[in-house]
């Protein structure tokens, strides 16, 4: 993704409430966002996911590569998708993404043929919650929660500043 050029649509779509704008953010355990990029309101999330994954680089203290590989991904069952877990399985990445419920009736209708179930960390998945409670964090900032920017790079710059101050707050927190 082109993240210094304003896309066709300025990240606008039509959604249930109307024209709005999706976040798809990337957090670590503690909250603090690694990655925010923008989609049109009616957009997906599994679609997104790839693009989410690509852009995380977590630069080292000291000298080294950015870390782009996380040790697990959290996600919720929109993202549960064959091409999703393969591109997690590629990468190294411990999937924590429960199965839906239509997927998991499919798998059973076809038997045999169905395959296994899903299988991940039910106590890691107890953590996902730390991206709802990010995600609200953002949202109480007015600027972001009412989208009134005409383009999608000045609401991008709205939410990379929110993104910054709460790291800062993270940093002055910690002893």
């Amino acid at each position: 993704m082109k993240l210094r050029e304003e896309p066709p649509d300025h990240a606008i779509g039509r959604s249930r409430g109307g024209l709005s704008t999706k976040i798809h953010h990337l957090c670590d355990g503690n909250m603090r966002p690694l990655v925010m990029l923008l989609g049109p309101g009616q957009g997906g999330d599994s679609p997104m996911f790839e693009h989410v994954i690509d852009s995380l680089s977590v630069p080292r203290v000291g000298s080294g590569r950015p870390r782009t590989t996380p040790v697990r991904a959290l996600a919720d069952k929109a993202y549960s998708s064959r091409a999703n877990r393969a591109l997690l399985r590629r990468r190294g990445i411990q999937a924590v993404i429960p199965e839906r419920a239509d997927q998991i009736a499919n798998r059973k209708r076809r038997g045999s043929r169905g395959g296994r179930p899903v299988s991940y960390d039910s106590e890691a998945y107890k953590r996902r919650n730390v991206v709802e409670r990010s995600f609200n964090v953002f949202k109480q900032w007015r600027a972001l929660a009412t989208r009134y920017d005409k383009l999608a790079l000045t609401y991008r710059g709205g939410v990379v500043l929110r993104a910054i101050t709460i790291w800062l707050k993270a940093l002055r927190d910690t002893p």
